[in-house]
């Protein structure tokens, strides 16, 4: 997994990003909402908040994986990006989301592509 340091430690980033941004959205949905166009309220609020806490966990099983090399959990992390970049565009898409949020979908899209050939790279040894 480390043959590619340069993959290795841009995974590494991705995973603390992700960490320190869900928890941002877990504690303070309101100011991520606000950043994203969409719209504050206690409904909105609270579930904006779940989805902080599930960016929380699977950032943290990112990091794990990475530092235990385990391939299952790149792979369901890798899973986790691309899902997430699809409902972020689809939130754009049917106007729950400003047109700033393309940038959210398009890193967790570019993440989900990494972390997924990290998972390959770990699969045939290379």
């Amino acid at each position: 997994m480390k043959n590619n340091p340069f993959l290795f430690w841009f995974t590494v980033f991705i995973s603390l990003a992700t960490i320190a941004s869900g928890g941002l959205q877990l504690f303070c949905p309101a100011f991520v909402l606000r950043l994203v166009g969409g719209e504050i309220g206690p409904t909105g609020n609270h579930f904006f908040g779940i989805v902080g806490m599930f960016m929380v966990l699977f950032g943290g099983l990112l990091f794990q994986g990475l530092a235990l090399e385990n391939s299952v959990a790149l792979f369901w992390a890798g899973l986790q990006k691309f899902g997430a970049a699809v409902a972020v565009a689809m939130g754009v898409q049917q106007h729950l989301f400003g047109i700033q949020a393309i940038a959210v979908a398009g890193f967790d899209l570019i993440s989900s592509v990494l972390i997924l050939w990290l998972w390959y790279k770990c699969l045939v040894g290379n």
